[in-house]
């Protein structure tokens, strides 16, 4: 419910709506051979707290929580166009009507592209811990067995770090994915999606919205995972008695 909002501005930066209603101009002085300037404006991507600010000016504090009970944002097309808001039995009944079955399962080759995200988090938790594991036991006045808060912590920043590197290096499919979701969109397919982005928008646009993801993810790794790792240690103790 806190990160709620996170994530309805992380997907309004990725969509290709940005690029269309929500770009700001900027002047650029630019030189001449001629030896005068001339001034031409420039798109410039607006940031997280651009978008948070038109959207509670536009919408309102309730869209902030939009989808919130299904987690919409992250299931249905990114915008229903020319069409009020619905809530989620609305748009699922929408979706299915315009587009059938298939529509619930745009921007799923995406999907499958983020496992790899999965898999760079834990390659790099599970080295970290491992290092972390090694460090503690080469300290003479600790059992092997034994764990305090400075060890959980520390798997706490491990996770932290791991889950950062992972967004960072496998972001881009997020921005796939919502594009894939619009409805009515000249988004088809994976790599023909990835394509028109870096062609239209350039290479930039595929990490728009990462700030409200790192804020987002971040924490909620470093908490699950820490927390799976005193849950383990708790029973593994609780059995050992």
């Amino acid at each position: 419910m806190v990160t709620c909002p996170l994530e309805v501005i992380k997907t309004r930066l990725q969509s290709s709506g940005l690029t269309l209603r929500q770009v700001y101009l900027s002047q650029v002085q630019l030189g001449t051979l001629s030896g005068t300037s001339m001034v031409r404006p420039t798109r410039v991507a607006p940031g997280l707290f651009q978008v948070l600010r038109s959207i509670l000016e536009k919408e309102g504090p309730r869209s902030l929580f939009r989808g919130l009970g299904p987690n919409l944002v992250g299931v249905a097309p990114s915008r229903v166009r020319g069409v009020k808001q619905m809530n989620a039995l609305q748009c699922a009944k929408y979706v299915y009507q315009s587009e059938g079955i298939r529509g619930f399962y745009r921007g799923l080759t995406a999907s499958y592209a983020g496992i790899s995200e999965t898999i760079i988090c834990f390659v790099i938790y599970e080295s970290l811990k491992k290092n972390l594991g090694d460090l503690r036991l080469s300290s003479p006045t600790r059992k092997s067995n034994e764990k305090g808060a400075s060890d959980f912590l520390g798997l706490m920043i491990a996770a932290a770090f791991s889950k950062g590197c992972a967004s960072c290096i496998a972001y881009p499919h997020e921005v796939i994915r919502t594009r894939l979701r619009e409805e009515g969109s000249k988004y088809k397919y994976f790599f023909q999606t990835a394509r028109l982005v870096a062609i239209e928008e350039g290479y930039p646009a595929f990490y728009r919205g990462l700030i409200a993801q790192l804020i987002r993810q971040i924490p909620n790794t470093a908490i699950v995972l820490s927390t799976y790792e005193l849950i383990v240690y708790l029973l593994g103790n609780h059995s050992t008695n």
